[in-house]
């Protein structure tokens, strides 16, 4: 049987914690100079998946 393939999209967007899976959040990249610093410091940090769209996540990495 052949191995199946990760989706190589969600390969680069998800990391695997003790926990779950972590995402970076988004709206953090471009045009920052409107942006309050209050909201771009709380975009900083990693957010868990919600565990409605953990089983999605599992099923696109096999092998993570």
């Amino acid at each position: 049987m052949p191995k199946m393939k990760s989706v190589s999209g969600a390969a680069k967007r998800f990391r695997k914690t003790a926990n779950g899976f972590k995402h970076k959040q988004s709206f953090r990249s471009h045009i920052l100079t409107k942006k309050p610093q209050k909201r771009k410091r709380q975009l900083r940090n990693m957010q868990q998946i919600a565990p409605s769209d953990v089983a999605l996540i599992r099923r696109m990495l096999p092998y993570i």
